[in-house]
């Protein structure tokens, strides 16, 4: 069992090592949050959407802006589109491909941002919300995962994790945003991070 933990956690290191290596996903991982950041700072606020890992994920970085990550600050306008008595309304009236999509018809603006998360890229209720985000004029980011699915290229930046397993990609999907909230904070609390 000792060979068998051993590799796993070698596994990790050098998918972590590979998507660091590429010099795309660290400019694109700056970008968006800058864009994030710039959008903060003119009232707007993010949405987030995902299944399953994904949507825990989704939880997870939005509390991290509306409570707070390293140090005190105010808090950041973020939505995690999770709430299972919207989900189980919407998919009873309209279908579960449009839980995401609803719920950014009622809560999305022009120069809000969604961030869609999808381990494949293929989850027709994630593609639904891009969809409808884009109607909207909103600003979408894909963290995909595999090769990207449908949603490779459909979102203005994304990135997207290689692998064939999901748990892999979460693994490196869920530190990606840990470094957005980091960056965000530093662009916006510069006090925080003296030193």
């Amino acid at each position: 069992m000792n060979k068998k933990i051993e590799r796993s956690l070698n596994e990790t290191a050098q998918n972590f090592t590979q998507f660091a290596k590429e010099k795309r996903n660290i400019e694109v991982i700056e970008e968006i949050s800058g864009i994030i950041a710039q959008a903060f700072g003119n009232g707007r606020k993010v949405l987030i959407c995902g299944n399953g890992g994904s949507s825990t994920d989704a939880m997870h970085f939005a509390e991290e802006l509306t409570g707070k990550f390293r140090e005190e600050r105010r808090a950041l306008p973020a939505i995690s589109l999770t709430d299972p008595s919207h989900i189980t309304c919407v998919a009873n009236d309209y279908g579960f491909n449009e839980v995401f999509a609803r719920s950014v018809d009622a809560y999305g603006k022009k120069g809000d941002i969604l961030i869609a998360i999808s381990t494949s890229g293929n989850s027709q209720n994630v593609i639904n919300a891009v969809q409808r985000a884009a109607e909207k004029d909103m600003i979408t980011f894909g963290l995909l995962g595999k090769e990207g699915g449908i949603l490779n290229n459909k979102c203005n930046l994304q990135l997207v994790v290689p692998g064939k397993n999901t748990d892999r990609i979460q693994e490196i999907h869920i530190t990606v945003l840990h470094i957005i909230i980091e960056i965000i904070e530093r662009i916006l609390f510069p006090e925080n991070y003296l030193g």
